[in-house]
């Protein structure tokens, strides 16, 4: 499969005396994907029933005649005006009580039955119109689910629909489900929290203080199947009248539902790039991080979205939205530096995409995303990215096909531990996301590439196991973890919790090859690191280890930080960026996985035929006797 590139476009933006030339446009610049139609519900149906499909037939007959293919958009994201006339009770309720009103977008809950046979009837009378049109090439599913916090509603349908959830989840011999197997579940005798039937089980949030951990955890999961049975709504219909791949364009940062689950229905998983918005927004770093990197991004922060998309979309994956220019909607919307669009584009291709769509092709002279750049200025004058999305076009037109990537280690992530975190984080700050990326990064400063999975899927094979905070393990991922041949490295934290989020006994990892136990936990300020013997530190999360395992590290208080049994090694704390270096450098030497010491800025990532090397940096690097120069990518193809 050929590397394509794309373009995410708004026709019904637009006078129609420009979508020719801007089709003629397009195909010039090398682009063969045109998303269109996400947001456009109001131009297809103005008002209830009055259906106006003549002007969507006509841009997909014109980007189809330039040779472009199109990635329809069903646009359930952006429900119209009328629709709330129709259910005034669609709206999402935030965790204070107040209405998420009309007036942007994503203003609907998951759980509002009307809403969703409103879905049914638009994506129908689209799969059915469209279904066999030979220029629908794929389709998308509404657009970013959870973005702008839509994933959790506090609002009486989804009350409702809670309650019932739980009755399955509880199932009792009738048809009520168990409420005492809840109750003790949730471990509600703790403060006489006990509920005599599920008619009684409200929505945990303006609780005086705190609501029951267990309660949060169960609606986060309630919450999560939510949107995956939204999501299926669409897929099963448009299956029904189509053989087009489906994607959703996934976030960055976004784990309030299970995108693995998500992606089951899914043909193609795609994600929204924006790498100087998401340094700004989304990355923990210091202040002089991200001065270094503002005009570049988080050298690690796109690559990790890569390997995860890959594997939620089993293989198959693209950007859908990368960005071109200048942002809207961070605290500080920077131009990128030259060549930075071509390096994002290239190293999405590095790690295995299929295409690469920019936002957007003309930036809007109006509305909320006015300062948004695209392609195109508003005045249909080239902008500067579209040179370098030219360039990229004519590589990809001479570079090898769709590769498959190589990886030796595999890091396990786990969207229920991250639920957990925040739900009892124990320290501000501390959350599994933040965890899993130190340990990508340190691993991808040492020259690594690096597979993104599930704890469901097969990781018997990698040389290298990593995974920190999964709060709970069930008996079948103790028992993999526990017989691989290869290391593999837990903890903190990890096979400390039930199921429910109560105390698993003994605390600590509960792994049958390693004998380790937790008997305190603290969390640390930032400012009160605990050093480690031979470098880096420990910091926010730290235990009081209990064993008879060999010590791995220790700390300047001579307690042990890490401990290790066989091929099991236990971090009894949040290891920093040095910590972490240093151990993986001496794991993965034991485990035969070559190291590459990556300077500063400078990234690699490789494949069965290429050897890709991204200096994100602003200065020429050298090592290994070669130069990289800033902004810059370098591709090696690998002898067979």
């Amino acid at each position: 499969m050929k590397r394509t590139l794309g373009v995410c476009y708004y026709p019904e933006h637009w006078p129609q005396n420009l979508w020719k030339e801007d089709a003629k446009r397009m195909a010039e610049a090398g682009l063969s994907w045109v998303r269109i139609g996400e947001f456009a519900w109001s131009k297809m149906e103005p008002s209830p029933g009055e259906l106006k499909f003549e002007w969507l037939d006509e841009i997909i007959e014109i980007l189809g005649a330039a040779g472009l293919s199109v990635v329809l958009g069903t646009p359930t994201a952006t429900p119209p005006r009328w629709m709330l006339e129709k259910h005034p009770d669609m709206l999402a309720i935030d965790k204070e009580g107040r209405p998420r009103k009309f007036g942007s977008r994503r203003h609907y809950c998951f759980s509002h039955e009307g809403y969703r046979e409103e879905c049914i009837r638009i994506v129908t009378l689209m799969a059915e119109r469209y279904g066999k049109n030979p220029h629908v090439g794929a389709w998308q599913t509404d657009n970013e689910y959870a973005c702008h916090d839509t994933t959790h509603s506090y609002s009486d349908s989804a009350r409702s629909a809670f309650k019932n959830w739980l009755r399955v989840r509880y199932p009792g011999s009738g048809n009520d489900g168990d409420i005492s197997t809840l109750n003790e579940a949730w471990g509600n005798v703790f403060w006489s929290m006990e509920y005599e039937s599920f008619d009684e089980i409200d929505l945990p949030n303006l609780t005086v203080t705190q609501p029951n951990p267990s309660h949060v955890l169960d609606f986060r999961r309630f919450s999560s199947d939510q949107v995956v049975s939204f999501n299926s709504l669409q897929t099963e219909i448009i299956r029904s009248y189509s053989d087009a791949p489906i994607t959703h364009n996934f976030m960055g940062k976004t784990t309030e539902f299970d995108h693995f689950e998500v992606g089951d229905d899914l043909d193609i998983a795609s994600w929204d790039s924006y790498p100087l918005g998401f340094l700004e927004d989304r990355v923990v770093a210091p202040d002089e991080f991200k001065q270094s990197f503002a005009r570049q991004g988080d050298p690690d922060f796109q690559a990790f979205h890569h390997d995860l998309y890959r594997s939620v979309g089993k293989g198959r994956w693209w950007v859908m939205e990368q960005q071109p220019g200048p942002v809207n909607w961070a605290p500080y919307n920077p131009s990128p530096l030259p060549g930075m669009i071509r390096l994002w584009s290239w190293e999405a291709f590095a790690h295995g995409a299929e295409a690469v769509c920019y936002f957007r092709w003309r930036q809007a002279p109006f509305a909320q995303e006015q300062m948004h750049a695209g392609l195109l200025r508003p005045d249909s004058v080239d902008a500067p990215a579209i040179a370098e999305a030219t360039q990229v076009a004519k590589e990809i037109a001479d570079a090898p096909s769709v590769e498959d990537c190589i990886s030796e280690v595999a890091l396990l992530f786990d969207y229920q531990s991250d639920w957990m975190w925040q739900t009892l984080p124990q320290g501000r700050g501390l959350e599994y996301f933040n965890l899993l990326y130190d340990n990508y990064r340190a691993l991808r400063k040492l020259g690594l590439s690096i597979d993104i999975i599930s704890p469901k899927e097969d990781f018997s094979e990698y040389k290298l196991v990593v995974a920190p905070g999964l709060l709970h393990m069930n008996d079948d991922l103790k028992k993999r973890l526990s017989e691989r041949a290869g290391p593999t490295v837990v903890g903190p934290r990890s096979g400390s919790s039930t199921m429910h989020l109560g105390v698993d006994r003994p605390l600590g990892p509960n792994l049958p090859n390693i004998d380790v136990s937790t008997t305190r936990i603290e969390t640390l300020r930032p400012d009160m690191p605990i050093l480690i013997e031979g470098g880096g530190s420990v910091q926010g999360w730290s235990e009081t280890l209990e064993t008879s395992a060999d010590p791995f590290r220790i700390m300047s208080n001579g307690e042990l930080a890490a401990v290790s049994s066989g091929n099991l090694i236990y971090l009894g704390g949040w290891f920093d960026d040095e910590a972490l270096i240093k151990a993986f450098s001496e794991i993965c030497l034991k485990a035969g996985i070559e190291l590459v010491v990556m300077p500063e800025g400078l990234r690699r990532r490789e494949t069965s035929k290429e050897m890709f090397w991204f200096n994100y940096g602003t200065n020429n690097v050298e090592i290994e006797g070669r130069s990289y120069p800033p902004q810059s990518v370098t591709r090696d193809l690998i002898k067979a």
